[in-house]
């Protein structure tokens, strides 16, 4: 049998973005359709053959070891990439099969799907990213289709407002970014990570380097709602349509820790840390989005903003995967790291998309509104008690073992403080995680709340992605093992 060409590799991100033509298409011949089960049984068809692509590359084994590296270094097909695939395509799959009830009566159904998949194109494209100038085209084809779908309710002053703000701090992470990766350039006169790993180490410009390598961080760690770039966050994620929040903190994150796991390990690696210590500033940053993304859902009331604030916090928990990196453990800790993304994707989606059920059945966004929700919905309250419980790091979800490991990781590198920091953030979310659960199953209920129907994708997505977040409590070995497999490729 002839050996496969290497463009194969990049299979995840070519089929969304063929189907992404053919919702075009299906929009050109039929202008405004709203033919919802069309529209997203197309979408739903191209991501679930997207993950089965990153899988069938990933155990045909024709992308292990280094990988494979096409147009001239630009982009690299390996085992993290594949790994990161499949969690992108996993949560659009859940995103696009929650959008078919929650766009009901929306008009401009097919643009709203095709920036779905352009934007998780642009993920998988972040994951391949070789280089400083395709990784940043990739994040502007993400940035942009995110921000068009955050204001996708036109009607809604909120969603408009929502999407203005994360649209100017956007453009300006990225001309921060833009403008770092230039210093970068001048100083080692390359753009594909291998150049600049082989110039950055004997440079005499280490000030010019020093500054483009912190800028370069600055812009990763808007992508990745980390303190102090997280403030579009909260605003975005409670004025956008409920889905495609969940689709922002979920995949969007992961995005961006894929790159920066990339981008540091390989492009500036360890030898400049006398010059640029990236990995103390990591170390920073971590701290701080803990804690202070913690604190602040401690102190919401509304449930959506409450999780947009957790998410802030999570951000926190995988910095540790970069913060604790230099110890001996490198390729142990990175990937807990990429473990922990790929379970925090099935989780957060679910919780996210567990208010998205609960706005459908026309109950508000604060814990009071939440009151006896267990009585009239068991199963969805059921699986948001999964979420909840597994986000704070409670052995119901795989959200326990990542947590557990990744600091587990940590400590054996050398950094217990990180740890520490870690596990007292996790004590600390137990009461906003809690809350919810507190609410939903000892609240008074609404008498006058009638459940009268239950929508088929919202209700299969929000029950799928508790099945597989349990689910991943027995399989989590199976985890582990390709992500520490990925993660040491690139050292």
């Amino acid at each position: 049998m002839a050996p496969l060409p290497d463009w194969v590799g990049l299979a995840p991100a070519l089929a969304l973005t063929l189907t992404a033509l053919v919702v075009f298409v299906i929009d050109t011949v039929k202008p405004r359709s709203n033919d919802r089960a069309l529209l997203a049984g197309t979408t739903l068809l191209g991501t679930v053959a997207a993950l089965a692509a990153a899988g069938a590359v990933l155990v045909s084994g024709m992308a292990s070891g280094e990988g494979l590296t096409l147009f001239g270094g630009q982009l690299v097909v390996d085992g993290m990439s594949l790994f990161f695939s499949v969690i992108f395509a996993s949560v659009a799959a859940l995103v696009t099969l929650a959008s078919y009830d929650y766009l009901a009566g929306q008009s401009e159904q097919a643009e709203y799907y095709a920036l779905v998949l352009l934007a998780t194109a642009g993920m998988c494209l972040l994951a391949s990213s070789a280089s400083l100038a395709t990784a940043f085209v990739s994040f502007e084809l993400l940035s942009l289709a995110s921000y068009a779908l955050v204001a996708f309710l036109k009607e809604d002053k909120g969603s408009v407002e929502a999407s203005l703000k994360y649209f100017l701090v956007g453009a300006v992470s990225s001309a921060i970014l833009l403008y770092g990766i230039s210093l970068i350039y001048g100083v080692t006169g390359g753009l594909v990570f291998d150049t600049v790993a082989e110039n950055v180490v004997d440079t005499p410009h280490t000030g010019l380097l020093g500054v483009g390598v912190m800028m370069v961080l600055g812009g990763f760690a808007f992508k990745t709602a980390s303190v102090p770039f997280h403030f579009w966050a909260p605003e975005a994620y409670e004025g956008a349509p409920t889905p495609i929040s969940a689709f922002l903190s979920s995949g969007s994150k992961a995005a961006g820790f894929v790159v920066a796991f990339r981008v540091f390990t390989v492009a500036f690696g360890f030898e400049i840390l006398t010059d640029v210590d990236w990995v103390l500033a990591f170390q920073v940053l971590a701290v701080v989005t803990m804690t202070v993304g913690n604190f602040a859902a401690a102190t919401q009331e509304n449930v959506k903003r409450m999780l947009a604030y957790s998410s802030v916090g999570q951000a926190g928990y995988v910095l540790i995967a970069l913060a604790a990196l230099g110890g001996g453990s490198d390729a142990l800790v990175l990937g807990m790291g990429m473990s922990h993304l790929l379970v925090y994707g099935f989780m957060n989606t679910g919780a996210f998309l567990f208010v998205a059920l609960v706005e459908h059945w026309g109950v508000g966004r604060t814990f009071e509104d939440y009151g006896g929700l267990g009585s009239k919905a068991p199963v969805a309250c059921a699986a948001m008690t999964v979420f909840m419980l597994s986000l704070a790091g409670i052995p119901l979800g795989a959200g326990f073992f990542s947590k557990y490991f990744l600091f587990g990781a940590a400590v054996d590198a050398g950094y217990w403080w990180l740890a520490a920091v870690g596990v007292v953030n996790s004590a600390l979310s137990l009461y906003f995680y809690t809350r919810v659960l507190r609410a939903i199953w000892g609240g008074d209920a609404n008498e006058s709340l009638t459940i009268e129907s239950y929508p088929v994708g919202l209700y299969t997505a929000v029950v799928a992605a508790a099945v597989v977040t349990v689910l991943l409590i027995p399989a989590f070995g199976f985890v582990t093992g390709p992500a520490v497999d990925a993660a040491s490729a690139l050292f």
